[in-house]
């Protein structure tokens, strides 16, 4: 152990992240300041063996401890946000299908109609008129 000797107001520092500073003696009680990156957690050592004791007692846990647990409190395994209301849509006069997937992108229009199906790119848009010029005219062949 390393023992160091500071009065009031001085630092110890531990690596480059850590700084102990003696805030107050009064009597045979110090007040100390500590400073630490939030990664590491900084405890009074009775309280530190305190949470590794329950940690132990936790990791003891057995599998038929949780065949107590109320059904209820089993997760869903649809994601949050999309809570579906109904697996059946029913359409007037016709027999009951799946209801859509909502987290599902809907189609694009070419992509249902047949017809409008190309695998030819799309032409590319030509120059736009600029506004600011008074000599445009719309008919260029004019």
């Amino acid at each position: 152990m390393l023992v160091l000797s500071r009065q009031r107001d001085e630092t110890i520092m531990i690596g480059d992240d850590i700084e102990i500073t003696i805030v107050d003696i009064r009597g045979d009680k110090v007040r100390l300041g500590i400073t630490a990156p939030n990664t590491i957690p900084v405890h009074r050592k009775e309280v530190y063996e305190a949470i590794q004791r329950e940690n132990r007692e936790a990791a003891k846990v057995k599998a038929e401890d949780f065949s107590n647990l109320p059904k209820t409190a089993i997760r869903s395994s649809v994601p949050p946000g999309a809570h579906r209301t109904s697996h059946l849509v029913t359409k007037p006069g016709g027999e009951p299908k799946p209801a859509a997937n909502p987290l599902a992108t809907p189609p694009s229009p070419a992509s249902t109609n047949p017809a409008k199906q190309s695998n030819a790119p799309s032409p590319a848009p030509g120059p736009l008129p600029n506004p600011a010029d008074s000599n445009h005219n719309s008919n260029p062949q004019q």
